[in-house]
């Protein structure tokens, strides 16, 4: 006589349209695995079970990815820097859920994310900008795989494309009097900041977030303290860039 299966260990049946279903339970909820045949539904049931018993239950809940990654979104909005929140945001908007928004969490692969990126390098995107994308949504299925929706990252079975070395051509000496010399006669309001950004090399942020507070012309020094963008300001990403800087005598 066949030993009778205890509760939550799992059961399979055929289907009347001839697929094979498996069943089984995870805490009060019931779950169900599917395939055209008994053996394959089987070893998925197995091996399930065998990742249930020590605790680790993979259940994404039939979440979809588009659904994913809005609740991703809201879990860190209080744990990252606003400019990274706002770029992760932005990703996930115009990019990744129009494009695998509506697949299942648990059923995205390796090959729709590949795809992805290559229509991004199709339609005109810069390999760096779809490095951009494969950080965003190689960092929220991380996260997906800490909170045990899904076994694993299909991101680490993708390769991005590579980024082609280009060599920064800075302006000459010539070039630098030139640019100078048009800022004051055409934007003269605004011909300190040109000067500060040929003689000192910062960040157009850092330029745009500066305040008189942080500028002292008797000493002939200024302070980096914040740096500006899409108009809002914030911190200085590393501890190096919070630096002082000799002020130019133009300036001064």
């Amino acid at each position: 006589m066949a030993k009778r299966r205890g509760r939550g260990e799992g059961s399979i049946y055929r289907r009347k349209d001839g697929s094979w279903v498996a069943q089984y339970t995870v805490g009060d909820k019931r779950r169900y695995i599917y395939g055209k045949t008994r053996k394959e539904v089987a070893a998925r049931l197995s091996k399930t079970l065998v990742e249930r018993d020590p605790g680790i239950v993979y259940d994404s809940e039939n979440l979809k990815v588009a659904d994913y990654l809005d609740r991703w979104l809201d879990s860190i909005r209080d744990t990252l820097r606003h400019r990274t929140w706002v770029r992760h945001e932005e990703v996930t908007r115009l990019h990744l859920k129009p494009t695998i928004g509506g697949a299942k969490l648990d059923k995205l692969n390796a090959l729709q994310v590949q795809f992805v990126y290559r229509e991004k390098l199709d339609s005109g995107l810069s390999s760096r900008t779809v490095q951009i994308i494969q950080a965003t949504l190689y960092k929220a299925l991380k996260q997906a795989v800490r909170w045990s929706l899904v076994p694993r990252n299909v991101c680490d079975a993708v390769t991005p494309p590579r980024v082609p070395k280009t060599e920064i051509k800075p302006l000459d000496a010539r070039q630098a009097k030139k640019l100078l010399a048009t800022a004051r006669d055409t934007q003269p309001y605004f011909y300190p900041l040109y000067v500060l950004a040929v003689t000192t090399g910062m960040r157009s942020g850092e330029i745009l977030g500066l305040q008189w507070r942080d500028i002292d012309l008797d000493a002939g020094a200024l302070q980096v303290r914040r740096t500006v963008f899409n108009g809002t300001a914030s911190i200085p990403k590393t501890s190096r860039s919070n630096r002082g800087i000799r002020v130019p005598t133009p300036i001064c």
